[in-house]
C-alpha cells in the first residue's frame, strides 16, 4: 500500500509478513459500483461475469479456510488490475511439507571419505584448473563433512536469506559469463528443481558438445587435407576423360560434360570420406556416453538436494480443482503453492474457480474419451499429410523451376540452376517448418485438451509426445526426402519417371546426394536455430512489451498523474512481465537440435559445432529471459526430466539407423570400397568414375527426351551415373551384376555397423556406472547413521515414558488398550 514504508514493496503493510503469492484480475472500464470485496460490477450485468464474481470470491473464502492470510488493495480502482496478496505462514508451510515429504537437514553429520595419493592430487589439480571457470558466488568451501536428512517436522522456520536476484544476473545472465559453469544450486534454490534439472541437462549436453565438435572439425580439415588426393574427384576434373553425360531435362537440355561437376565433386569430398565413417561411429558411441553421464550426474544432483526418496506419485493437493475444456469437465490436481524459504516475490497466479466439497465429479469411462482419442489421431494424420503435401510442393517447385530456368537462352542463368534451385528451395523448407512449427505447437495442445487427462503430469507427457511427432516430422522430412528419396525413383534415359506427365523427377547432383544433404541439413539447422533464437525467443517478447507500453499511453491525463504520484509497487511492475508457459518449448528446441547433431551427422560432421555455438548463447539467453522477463514460476519438485530422457534414448538408437543407412546409400563410400577390392585391377580408385558411369545409345530417346538443338551432333552414346547393362548387351538398359554386388554389400555394411555400434554402446553403459561410486557408498552409510539415529530416538522416547508418574502410565495403557476397540 500507499503508507508502506521504503523497501517493504514485498510484505504486507504491517512490514512482517512477506508476501509468497498474488492473485490478480482485470475489472472492465464501465462499472456502476463496488462491493465489499473491492470486485466490480458492470452496468449491464453479464451473468458470466455474476458467475466469476462468485468463484473468486468463494476461491478466496477457501484459501483463508485452509490458514493462508490474505490483503487487498486498500485504494479503489475504476477498472484495471486489482492485486490481492497472499502470505502462506510456517505452519501451513510446515504441514503441507510433511505431505510432501520434504527433507529436512538433521544435526548428525558424518565425514566424508576423503581421497588420498594419486586420485587427490589429480581431483586438486582439476579444482584448480577448473576454478576460473566457476561463477562467483559465495561458496561454503571443499567441506569434509555432511549433515543427514531426512523426513522429520519442520519445527522452525528458516533464516532469511539475502536476494538471489543479483547473484543469478551477475553470474548467468550475462553474455559476458558465457565460459563460466552455471551456478544450478542457485537455479533450482530460486526457481525449483524442475527447472534446475532443464538448465543442468543443458549445461551437460553443452558441455559434451565440446569433444564432439573437435572431432567434427578434425574430419572436416581431414577432408579439407585429402581433397587434393581424392582419385575420384580428380578424374571428375580431368578433361581429358571427357566424359559426356545424358542431358538433365528434356528437350532444351543439352549433353553435358562431367569435368564442369568438378566443383561438386571436391567439396562433396569434405563430407564424404573414409572418416565420415569413424565419424559416425565415434557420434553413436557419444550418444551413449552422454545420457549415461546426464544419469550420473541426475543422480548426483538428487543427492546433493535431497531428492533421492521422492516418491513417483501425485503431489498432495489440498483441493480437487475443476477446469472447463469445451463440451466437458475434467479433475486436475495442482498443489497448493509452497515457496521455497528463499522465495522473494516474483510470481503472479491467477484464481481457477473451485468447487464445493459436495460437487463430485463422476469418472469418465472409454466412450466419454472415444471421441477425444479419434479426433487425435485422425488430425495427426493429417498433420503428416500436411507435413508431406509441404514437401512435395517443394519437389514440385525445384522441378519446374529447373525446367524453366534450363529453358533460359542466357547461359549465365543455365550454369547456375542447380545452385539456384537448390538454395532456394532450401530457403522455402525453412520458412515453412518455421511456420507449421507454431501451428503444430498449438494443434497439439488443443488435441491434449481434448483427452481429458486426470492429472497435470499426464496432460504434460501427452503434448509432449504429440508435439514430438508433429515436430519431428516437420524438422526431419524434407532432409529424409533427400537422404534417402532423391534420385531413386528418377529412371534412366529413355525411361525417366514424371511429375504431372510433363516434368521429370530431379537427380542428384554428380557429385552425389551428400553434398546436397549436408546443404540442406547446415541451412535448415543453423537458419532454424538463429531464427528462433532472435526472432521468437528476443523479438516477439520485446515486440510485446512494447505493444503494452503503446497501449499505456491511452490511459486518461488524470490516471497518468495518479500513477507519477503513486509510485508502483512490485506486484505492478512484475504484472506487465510475460507468463511462464512450461519448459516444453524450451526442451523442445534442444531436442530437435539434438536430432540434427545425432541423426544426420554422417553428412555433415560440422553439426556439433553449430549446435555448441547455439547453446553457449542459448544458456544466457534463457537465463536473461528467466531472470528479468518471464514471471517467476512455481517451484516444482522433480527428480528427473521425465518422458524427455526415453525420447533422447530413442532417438540416440534411432540415429545408428539413419547414418547407417546415410553412409551405405546415400555416400559412396560403399561403392568405393567394392570397387576397389572387387573390380580394379591396380586395388586403387583409378578408374572408378568410369565404372560407375552406364551407357546409353542416344538414339533410343524417344523423340520429345532428345535435344532440339545440340552443340555436339556427332555424339552417338552418352553416359549416366547408374549400374545397368550397356546397350550391346543382349539385357541391355538392366541393372547389372555389379548393381547387385553393391546392394548386398550396402545392406551387410548396414546390419554390420547396427550391431557394431550397439555393441559398443552397451559396452560403454556398461563400463560407466549409473551411480558414482562415492554416492553409492554415502547412500549407505547415511542409511546405517539413519538407522541408528531413529534408535536412539525410540530408546530416549522409552526411557522418558519409563520416568513418568503411575497416573500417566496408567492412562497410556488404558489408550493403549482402547486402541483394538476404536479399530474393530
Amino acid at each position: 500500500s500507499g503508507s508502506s514504508p521504503p523497501g517493504s514493496c514485498q510484505f504486507f503493510s504491517d512490514g512482517r509478513r512477506k508476501v509468497d503469492y498474488v492473485l490478480v484480475f482485470y475489472q472492465r472500464k464501465q462499472i456502476s459500483g463496488c462491493v465489499d470485496l473491492g470486485v466490480a460490477v458492470e452496468l449491464e450485468a453479464d451473468p458470466a461475469d455474476g458467475e466469476m464474481v462468485l468463484i473468486r470470491e468463494e476461491f478466496e473464502a477457501r484459501l483463508l479456510e485452509v490458514g493462508l492470510e490474505m490483503e487487498r488493495d486498500t485504494e479503489v480502482r475504476v477498472y484495471g488490475p486489482s492485486f490481492t496478496r497472499l502470505h502462506v505462514p510456517w505452519p501451513v508451510l510446515s504441514r503441507e511439507a510433511e505431505f510432501l515429504k520434504i527433507k529436512v537437514p538433521t544435526k548428525k553429520s558424518y565425514d566424508l571419505k576423503q581421497e588420498h595419493g594419486f586420485s587427490a592430487s589429480l581431483s586438486e589439480f582439476w579444482r584448480k584448473v577448473n576454478q576460473p571457470f566457476q561463477p562467483n558466488i559465495p561458496q561454503p568451501g571443499h567441506s569434509t563433512t555432511k549433515q543427514l536428512s531426512h523426513y522429520a517436522p519442520h519445527h522452525a522456520p528458516p533464516r532469511p536469506t539475502p536476494t538471489l536476484t543479483t547473484l543469478l544476473h551477475d553470474e548467468w545472465a550475462r553474455y559476458g559469463a558465457f565460459y563460466k559453469y552455471q551456478p544450478v544450486d542457485l537455479i533450482r534454490k530460486y526457481f525449483g528443481e524442475k527447472i534446475g534439472l532443464y538448465f543442468a541437462w543443458l549445461g551437460v549436453y553443452t558441455q559434451l558438445l565440446i569433444p564432439a565438435s573437435l572431432v567434427g572439425i578434425i574430419v572436416f580439415c581431414y577432408g579439407c587435407y585429402t581433397v587434393d588426393m581424392d582419385v575420384p574427384s580428380l578424374e571428375m576434373c580431368d578433361k581429358q576423360q571427357n566424359f559426356t553425360m545424358c542431358p538433365l531435362c528434356d528437350g532444351v537440355c543439352d549433353y553435358w560434360h562431367l569435368s564442369t561437376a568438378c566443383g561438386t565433386a571436391r567439396a562433396s569430398h569434405l563430407f564424404d570420406n573414409p572418416a565420415t565413417v569413424f565419424f559416425a561411429i565415434f557420434m553413436s558411441l557419444w550418444v551413449a556416453t552422454f545420457l549415461e553421464h546426464w544419469k550420473r550426474r541426475q543422480i548426483s544432483l538428487n543427492h546433493s538436494w535431497d531428492l533421492t526418496g521422492l516418491e513417483e506419485e501425485e503431489v498432495h493437493t489440498l483441493h480437487t480443482i475443476t477446469t472447463p475444456l469445451p463440451h466437458h469437465y475434467h479433475t486436475i490436481t495442482t498443489p497448493l503453492p509452497l515457496p521455497h524459504p528463499s522465495h522473494h516475490y516474483h510470481t503472479i497466479t491467477t484464481p481457477l474457480p473451485l468447487p464445493h466439497p459436495s460437487q463430485r465429479v463422476e469418472k469418465l469411462t472409454w466412450r466419454d474419451r472415444l471421441p477425444g482419442y479419434l479426433i487425435n489421431i485422425s488430425s495427426i494424420l493429417f498433420m503428416f499429410g500436411l507435413t508431406f503435401s509441404a514437401v512435395f510442393g517443394v519437389i514440385v517447385y525445384r522441378i519446374v523451376v529447373s525446367a524453366l530456368m534450363a529453358m533460359s537462352p542466357d547461359p549465365e542463368i543455365k550454369s547456375n540452376v542447380r545452385v539456384t534451385v537448390t538454395a532456394t528451395a532450401v530457403i522455402i523448407n525453412l520458412v515453412v517448418i518455421l511456420i507449421l512449427d507454431e501451428i503444430y505447437g498449438a494443434v497439439a495442445v488443443w488435441l491434449t485438451e481434448l483427452e481429458i487427462p486426470r492429472t497435470e503430469s499426464n496432460f504434460e507427457q501427452h503434448l509432449i509426445l504429440k508435439a514430438f511427432l508433429l515436430k519431428f516430422m516437420n524438422a526431419y522430412a524434407p532432409i529424409f526426402y533427400v537422404a534417402f528419396f532423391k534420385g531413386r525413383f528418377a529412371g534412366r534415359p529413355g525411361d525417366y519417371v514424371y511429375v504431372f506427365n510433363d516434368y521429370r523427377m530431379e537427380e542428384c547432383a554428380p557429385g552425389g546426394c551428400l553434398i546436397e544433404l549436408c546443404i540442406q541439413l547446415s541451412i535448415i539447422m543453423v537458419g532454424k536455430q538463429l531464427i528462433q533464437n532472435n526472432v521468437f525467443e528476443i523479438g516477439i517478447p520485446k515486440l510485446k512489451k512494447l505493444i503494452r507500453a503503446w497501449k499505456d499511453k491511452g490511459i486518461s491525463l488524470e490516471e497518468r498523474e495518479e500513477q507519477r504520484a503513486r509510485p508502483p509497487q512490485q506486484w505492478n511492475l512484475d504484472y506487465t512481465l510475460v507468463p511462464f508457459e512450461g519448459l516444453t518449448p524450451e526442451y523442445m528446441e534442444m531436442i530437435i537440435q539434438f536430432g540434427f547433431v545425432s541423426l544426420f551427422v554422417a553428412s555433415f560432421p560440422l553439426a556439433p559445432l553449430f549446435a555448441l555455438l547455439n547453446n553457449v548463447i542459448e544458456i544466457r539467453l534463457d537465463a536473461k529471459k528467466f531472470v528479468t522477463e518471464l514471471r517467476r514460476p512455481d517451484a516444482v519438485q522433480a527428480k528427473d526430466i521425465g518422458i524427455w530422457y526415453n525420447i533422447l534414448s530413442g532417438m540416440g538408437k534411432f540415429s545408428v539407423i539413419i547414418n547407417a543407412f546415410v553412409i551405405s546409400f546415400t555416400s559412396d563410400f560403399i561403392p568405393r570400397l567394392v570397387y576397389q577390392y572387387m573390380y580394379s585391377q591396380t586395388g586403387t580408385m583409378h578408374g572408378f568414375i568410369d565404372h560407375t558411369l552406364s551407357h546409353f545409345n542416344v538414339s533410343n530417346f524417344r523423340p520429345d527426351n532428345a535435344p532440339t538443338s545440340s552443340s555436339l551432333p556427332e555424339i552417338t552414346v552418352c553416359r549416366y551415373k547408374d549400374y545397368r547393362e550397356p546397350p550391346w548387351s543382349a539385357e541391355a538398359y538392366q541393372f547389372s551384376k555389379t548393381y547387385w554386388a553393391v546392394l548386398a554389400a550396402r545392406l551387410a555394411f548396414v546390419i554390420l555397423f547396427q550391431n557394431l555400434v550397439m555393441f559398443l554402446s552397451l559396452l560403454v553403459a556398461w563400463a560407466i556406472p549409473d551411480v558414482p561410486k562415492n554416492i553409492s557408498e554415502q547412500l549407505k552409510r547415511e542409511k546405517t547413521l539413519l538407522v541408528d539415529v531413529f534408535l536412539r530416538e525410540e530408546k530416549e522416547k522409552f526411557h522418558l515414558l519409563q520416568k513418568l508418574p503411575m497416573s500417566g502410565t496408567h492412562c497410556l495403557q488404558t489408550w493403549d488398550c482402547s486402541l483394538p476397540h476404536l479399530h474393530k
